[in-house]
């Protein structure tokens, strides 16, 4: 399947190959860069199809908010992104498990600070019915 990533209009991928990535590599990477346009777009529908339901979020204050919590916040408007940077992703897939460890490079106004915000971070992805959905770990 071809993965054509320049829809994703807000959303740069840095430091990898996109050749080398494997098949479910690449669904991986493109999960990811979809739910990041969808978190640039304030689209918490598409964000739904992409989070599982009992997903969890922390914040870089520590803050811990539900899925539904962290959407209202986006849909709200108290985080904003405008562009999002996913740098030196690393993924590795086993079976219908995967892990996708990145720099993320925020360009946003996160609870009225305004600024670019550089974080390591993990997700966790399972796929179901086909598709690759974030996940707790």
């Amino acid at each position: 399947m071809g993965y054509d990533f320049r829809e994703f209009p807000n959303v740069n991928i840095t430091g990898i190959d996109l050749a080398f990535l494997s098949d479910e590599e690449l669904a991986v990477l493109y999960a990811q860069a979809k739910y990041c346009q969808a978190m640039t777009d304030a689209d918490i529908e598409v964000m739904r199809e992409l989070v599982s339901e009992d997903k969890t979020f922390t914040h870089m204050s520590g803050l811990q908010q539900t899925r539904e919590e962290y959407f209202a916040d986006v849909a709200d408007g108290s985080l904003n992104y405008f562009t999002i940077e996913i740098a030196d992703p690393v993924i590795m897939v086993d079976g219908d498990m995967a892990q996708l460890t990145y720099t993320s490079v925020l360009n946003a106004n996160a609870y009225g600070a305004r600024g670019t915000f550089h974080m390591k971070g993990t997700h966790h992805y399972e796929k179901r019915d086909g598709a690759w959905i974030i996940v707790n770990p």
